[in-house]
């Protein structure tokens, strides 16, 4: 088992009316099956966090990064798979037709734009002690109010 945590990139899109986008891991997956997740992944070897978020973005909705307005946060968090985890967010804009994200086929199931009322939807298929997204989520909305968005 590695001894250093692996690294993450994790983007949460916001669109014009201030929602932010979410994609469902499909039930397959072996980490967080069937929830509610922010597009994110793995950084590759030699990869730069910024390099990772970018690409991520690209690969799961088929956008592209326009405008990185700040970072949310570092998370620590071990997944299922026992492994260790450091992952930044970011507040990001896109380029594309939000409407119509290219999910990955056989990783997303659907996805959806959520306003900061709609949060408590992140809890599903999750233990009730995790609450990770969730709160990933709401300090996301809150860094949106900080910066006038």
């Amino acid at each position: 088992m590695p001894t250093e945590p692996l690294r993450c990139a994790g983007a949460l899109i916001v669109d014009d009316d201030g929602r932010l986008f979410f994609q469902r891991r499909s039930p397959e997956r072996r980490l967080f099956p069937n929830c509610w997740d922010i597009v994110g992944g793995h950084l590759e070897p030699g990869e730069g966090v910024e390099d990772a978020l970018r690409r991520e973005v690209t690969e799961e909705t088929g956008w592209t990064v326009s405008h990185v307005l700040g970072q949310v946060g570092e998370y620590r968090y071990t997944g299922d798979d026992g492994l260790a985890r450091v992952e930044t967010d970011f507040l990001v804009r896109v380029d594309g037709d939000l409407a119509r994200p290219r999910l990955e086929a056989g990783k997303h199931t659907e996805f959806r734009w959520l306003g900061e009322e709609d949060v408590v939807l992140l809890d599903e298929h999750r233990d009730v002690n995790d609450g990770l997204i969730r709160r990933i989520a709401e300090e996301a909305f809150a860094a949106l109010r900080s910066i006038g968005r």
